[in-house]
C-alpha cells in the first residue's frame, strides 16, 4: 500500500499535516503520484487540478474540512456531487462534518481528528517570562484568538466583513461582555485578516497585541500567554486551536463546532445566543487529546487506508 497527498502549497495547515504525514509514515507513502495505490485528497479545492486517469484508476480517499452550510449554494452542491463522482471513500476530522456530508453521499466516511505533533505544542511554565518578551503585562486577562476571519474582498474595500462561520462578530460579543465585568481585559490576536476584530476591538477601546503571520514556535508561545482562549465558530472542521490548546494546557472555551464535543468537557462547551455559563476544564481535555498525539495520532488513519485499500 502506498498514499500520495495532492499538495495545497497554500502555506496553510494542510500543508503542514502533509508535511508530518510523509516525514513520520515514509514506508506507507510515496510522492510520485502514479506510484500511489491511493490518492488522498487533502486538499479538495484543488480535485480539478488532478489527471483524470488519477483519478479513475487509483483508489480515491477525500477529506473535507467543513462545510459552511449557510454558503453551500447550488453551485457547491454541483462541484461537491461533481467530485464524489471519483472519490472512493471520505475522510472528515469530526462527527459534525461527517452529519453534514453525509446528506451528499452514500460513499463511506471515517470520522478522524487530525494528529497534533507535541514537538510544536507544548506546555511552557515561565509565563511572565513569555509575556515579557511580548511586552504584554503580567497583570492582565489575556483573551486569545489565532485564525483568519475577515472576508477578503472586504478588507480591499475597507468594510471589514466578518467572515461569519468563524464567528469573529460572537468573539467580539464576549471579550466585550468579559470587559464589563473585569477592568483589565487584553486581547492576543494572530493570523491574518483580523482587521474585523481589531476594528471591534477599537471602537469597544480595549487594548489588543496583534502578531499577524507568527511562525509555529511563536504561536505556541502565545498560546502559554493567555488566560483564556475562545473558539466562537458557527462551523469548523477542527479547529486545531482546540486540539493545540489542549495540548499545551492552555485554557479554552469553545462553541459545540468541530471536535469540541470529542475533546472538551460539556462545561467548557457553550450555545451561540445563551448566557456564557462556561469555563475551561484543562486536565480533562489534556486528556482526551493525548490519543492524537504523534505517532499514535496517525493510527486510524493508516487503519482505515488498509481497509479501503485495493492492495
Amino acid at each position: 500500500m502506498k498514499i500520495y497527498i495532492n499538495d495545497p502549497s497554500e502555506g496553510w495547515i494542510v500543508d503542514r499535516f502533509r508535511n508530518e504525514w510523509y516525514a513520520h509514515n515514509n514506508n506507507i507513502s510515496t510522492k510520485n503520484k502514479y506510484d500511489a495505490d491511493i490518492f488522498w485528497m487533502i486538499a479538495n479545492w484543488k480535485w480539478r487540478e488532478i489527471p483524470l486517469d488519477i483519478l479513475t484508476n487509483k483508489t480515491v480517499a477525500c477529506t473535507i474540512h467543513h462545510i459552511a452550510m449557510q454558503k453551500f449554494n447550488q453551485e457547491q452542491y454541483d462541484e461537491f456531487m461533481a467530485r464524489d463522482r471519483y472519490v472512493d471513500f471520505y475522510h472528515v476530522p469530526c462527527e459534525n462534518t461527517k452529519n453534514q456530508i453525509s446528506q451528499f453521499t452514500n460513499k463511506p466516511i471515517y470520522s478522524i481528528p487530525f494528529w497534533v505533533n507535541t514537538s510544536n505544542w507544548y506546555d511552557i511554565p515561565e509565563r511572565e517570562q513569555l509575556r515579557k518578551e511580548f511586552k504584554i503585562d503580567s497583570d492582565k486577562m489575556i483573551i486569545g484568538s489565532f485564525q483568519r476571519d475577515t472576508e477578503g474582498q472586504s478588507i480591499k474595500n475597507e468594510t471589514y466583513l466578518p467572515k461569519l462561520e468563524k464567528g469573529p462578530d460572537l468573539f467580539c460579543d464576549i471579550v466585550e461582555n468579559y470587559n464589563t465585568y473585569f477592568d483589565n481585559v487584553e486581547v492576543l490576536l494572530a493570523g491574518y485578516r483580523r482587521q474585523y476584530v481589531m476594528n471591534r476591538l477599537n471602537l469597544a477601546g480595549i487594548k489588543y497585541h496583534y502578531f499577524e503571520k507568527p511562525d509555529i514556535q511563536t504561536v505556541n508561545k502565545l498560546y502559554n500567554c493567555l488566560d483564556l482562549y475562545v473558539v466562537s465558530a458557527r462551523y469548523e472542521g477542527g479547529p486545531q486551536a482546540i486540539l493545540e490548546c489542549s495540548t499545551n494546557k492552555t485554557p479554552i472555551i469553545s462553541t459545540a463546532v468541530g471536535v469540541a464535543p470529542e475533546i472538551l468537557s460539556n462545561e467548557s462547551i457553550f450555545n451561540i445566543g445563551e448566557e456564557l455559563e462556561v469555563s475551561p476544564n484543562i486536565e480533562f481535555a489534556h486528556n482526551k487529546v493525548k490519543d492524537l498525539w504523534m505517532p499514535l495520532g496517525f493510527d486510524k488513519f493508516i487503519e482505515m487506508f488498509r481497509e479501503e485499500s485495493n492492495v
